[in-house]
């Protein structure tokens, strides 16, 4: 049997899941917790970057194994430390039985990027076990499984636009008035998140600045309501940006490259260093895209647009 991926699958059933990428469209960061997280006022935005997550049974009853290909499938570690596999175990310890699955990933979504791949992954493989083992969880449950392996799982479950707070972990839906359509310049190489925020600490503290309790952002939610691109891009504002820019100094040539190309708004993606830039259309957004890559400030450029629902089943085999 072959799936959507293309790659062999175990007999015995399979359920592929496609799941979206997320960008920031406001992240503001607070003090560290003593938990060492930060409460955070996270605006999550789903797009239309897919990773496709298959969990098909195990040739051997109970084991499990993950293959990845795709874009830098080579950097996906193929061990426990999988947020996929570290999933799919954490459901089956829920449903207190000896599951196992072989979970194949299709990447398109950047690694370690700032735009959730690995939480996305990880999202993929508790839809599709939870499909794969007929357990029946409810989104809501499985998002309560999501929160405990990393703070964005459970927005790339529910997808839309959400407000996170908490670590990002708690959620609250947000209106959205229209499509928005954005570039992403890929990085060569990645960031660590924790790297990031032990940097955006630092920064703080030798700037002899006392970070208060993290705010929304009135005029940004009025423009995602309003569908207002021009105004959304004024408001794009992440708290860990001056953190991956003295991280990865080149970042900021990136930015102000799409700026000069004519985006609305630019911002380092999470913890980066995935630069996102919003445009008025679609065709913008190829131009944009076109024209950073001609420049040569990025390792290649992406469009996308959103919001995009969450992870969810898009083939299964009996």
């Amino acid at each position: 049997m072959i799936d959507v991926t293309g790659l062999p699958v175990a007999a015995g059933g399979a359920v592929t899941v496609r799941v979206p990428a997320k960008v920031n469209v406001r992240l503001a960061v607070g003090p560290p917790r003593a938990d060492g997280f930060h409460d955070l006022v996270n605006v999550f935005h789903a797009v239309s970057l897919y990773d496709d997550v298959t969990a098909a049974e195990p040739v051997e009853p109970g084991a499990y194994s993950v293959r990845v290909t795709g874009l830098s499938a080579d950097q996906v570690p193929l061990d426990g430390g999988n947020l996929a596999v570290r999933a799919a175990r954490a459901l089956a310890a829920h449903a207190g039985r000896a599951y196992g699955a072989d979970l194949q990933i299709r990447k398109a979504i950047p690694v370690a990027g700032g735009m959730a791949g690995g939480s996305a992954d990880a999202a993929g493989a508790l839809v599709a076990c939870n499909e794969l083992w007929g357990l029946g969880l409810t989104r809501e449950e499985l998002m309560e499984i999501g929160g405990d392996i990393g703070s964005d799982v459970p927005f790339a479950l529910l997808g839309g636009t959400a407000v996170g707070t908490g670590r990002g972990e708690r959620l609250a839906p947000a209106e959205v008035g229209g499509r928005f359509h954005w570039v992403f310049a890929l990085a060569e190489g990645g960031l660590s998140t924790a790297e990031v925020y032990a940097t955006c600490d630092r920064l703080r503290a030798e700037a002899g600045v006392t970070a208060g309790p993290p705010r929304a952002n009135a005029a940004l939610m009025e423009a995602l309501r309003a569908g207002d691109a021009a105004a959304l891009g004024r408001e794009l504002a992440n708290d860990l940006q001056p953190a991956a820019l003295a991280l990865m100094p080149g970042l900021a040539g990136v930015l102000a490259a799409g700026r000069e190309r004519g985006a609305l708004g630019a911002i380092v993606s999470g913890s980066g260093p995935t630069c996102a830039f919003l445009t008025g259309s679609a065709a913008e957004a190829a131009a944009l895209a076109a024209g950073l890559e001609a420049a040569g400030v990025c390792r290649a450029a992406l469009t996308a647009y959103g919001d995009v629902p969450g992870a969810a089943v898009v083939a299964a085999a009996p």
